[in-house]
């Protein structure tokens, strides 16, 4: 059974924590819009999520496809625990001294869940999809290119979250015109995010990789 050095579980763990609070804050903090170019809107989650995506890339380029999957696996479990204790928490009758704070729970909570289970879903198909395209990538170009590969990996399961997360978070909640420009805005920024967050995955390749003596026994 293979083993990993104290120094390999502190770069994984810190790689994991990175990952997951960046889950969350997309998770938690998506519900709010900003105004963005040509009257179009953006969820304020673009500067958060793009980290997720990211960060497999460069788990999986330093450990193996792997411990990319067990990254998305964690990411897939704490958003279906999430969604669970939202769940429990609201269905909890109230107490009279809390009443005041009741609707607005209610309201950021509930729409959070709506979010939590649109992102579990989003996240489950287009997590593996990335990981799915990086080494598809990585199987015909080597270990070159790896942010062209990250790159092209994170336009298309970023396409593929954003259509599902947005018609399950917010069919309904947006009229259909505005939907369609958030699904297409997010989308774009989103790659823009990535494609300018790619020194902070080169950096992370440097902060993360394993030591010396890891990388031998691979």
């Amino acid at each position: 059974m293979h083993t990993y050095s104290y120094s390999v579980v502190l770069r994984l763990t810190t790689a994991l924590t990175i990952y997951l609070t960046s889950l969350f804050a997309a998770n938690t903090l998506g519900i709010k819009l900003m105004p963005f170019l040509f009257g179009t809107n953006l969820s304020v989650g673009v500067f958060s999520f793009p980290i997720v995506f990211l960060m497999t890339d460069v788990i999986g380029e330093l450990y193996g496809k792997k411990t990319a999957k067990l990254f998305v696996r964690a990411g897939i479990i704490s958003v279906a625990l999430f969604s669970l204790y939202s769940i429990l928490s609201i269905a909890m009758p109230w107490s009279a001294r809390a009443e005041w704070v009741h609707e607005s729970y209610d309201q950021i909570f509930g729409t959070s869940l709506r979010i939590a289970i649109a992102s579990l879903v989003a996240f489950a198909i287009a997590e593996y999809q990335d990981v799915y395209s990086f080494f598809l990538f990585k199987e015909r170009w080597g270990k070159r290119l790896f942010w062209l590969r990250s790159l092209l990996s994170n336009m298309w399961s970023q396409f593929i979250d954003t259509v599902i997360f947005m018609v399950i978070a917010f069919a309904g909640v947006y009229e259909t015109s505005t939907l369609i420009n958030i699904i297409v805005s997010w989308w774009l920024f989103k790659v823009a995010m990535g494609f300018l967050y790619t020194p902070l995955s080169y950096i992370g390749m440097k902060l993360f990789a394993p030591p010396q003596e890891h990388e031998q026994s691979r």
